[in-house]
């Protein structure tokens, strides 16, 4: 045996991952702790070529294994057929990140209906959709399921009506999820994040982003407590930036 499968041997731990939204921003950020700490882990995008990209670039990452789906989370069909994927390619799935996100900013007077329906169908029944197609294995493998909320799922800010909703909804649902099924062994956590340096909302990153979360601050943040011992649960995780500028 080479000394590359030795090593693999040694410190695969042979669990599997699922993220949504995982080509990009927090997913991605997410998906290459993962990879780092020897998970096998499933991205997600609506976009094909987007997963395949992101693929390409998470190749090679820690000892994990990385596949690509086009999902679109809004349908549930669409996750279930993710999850049978996953399960007929690993047997298993450990944890669940229900990532997938939009933001659509506007006054009440002007957001369409078309606006609205894609954040809550989006953000909101996403992770319902998620923990639904997923319940079976996660209870099969005593796993955990993860949201991304967000700091706008406790605090609500003029032109995000939609937005607000959708996490509010996020935060509440991903609690009440928590206590139905820690009985099973599945533990839940809900993270909400302030300002992340991604490209959420068509944002250009650029160096004046220093200051916020960074992508990898995400995904160090979900290896850690999937570190932790089965007996504590974080169930609401609320992370900002140390030091925001002054206005």
């Amino acid at each position: 045996m080479n000394k590359r499968n030795t090593i693999k041997t040694m410190t695969q731990i042979d669990k599997v991952a699922i993220i949504t939204g995982g080509s990009s921003g927090i997913g991605y950020g997410i998906a290459e702790s993962l990879l780092k700490e020897g998970y096998n882990v499933a991205i997600t995008s609506r976009s094909e070529e987007r997963a395949l990209q992101a693929v390409k670039k998470l190749k090679g990452v820690g000892i994990g294994a990385v596949i690509g789906l086009e999902v679109d989370v809004r349908s549930f069909e669409s996750q279930t057929a993710a999850v049978k994927e996953v399960l007929e390619k690993w047997g298993r799935v450990d944890v669940f990140v229900a990532n997938a996100g939009v933001g659509h900013f506007a006054s009440i007077t002007d957001l369409s209906l078309e606006e609205w329906h894609e954040t809550i169908d989006t953000n909101l029944t996403g992770p319902f959709y998620s923990i639904k197609a997923s319940l079976d294995a996660l209870a099969a493998s005593k796993g955990y399921f993860i949201t991304i909320s967000s700091l706008a799922g406790t605090n609500f800010f003029e032109g995000a009506s939609a937005y607000n909703a959708s996490k509010f909804g996020l935060t509440g649902f991903t609690q009440a999820v928590m206590l139905d099924i820690r009985k099973l062994g599945i533990r839940v956590t809900t993270i909400m994040p302030g300002s992340v340096a991604t490209a959420f909302n068509g944002h250009e990153i650029s160096d004046q982003d220093a200051w916020k979360i960074q992508k990898e601050d995400i995904g160090e943040l979900v290896a850690d407590i999937l570190k932790m011992n089965a007996r504590s649960l974080p169930s609401k995780i609320e992370i900002r930036p140390s030091l925001p500028p002054q206005k």
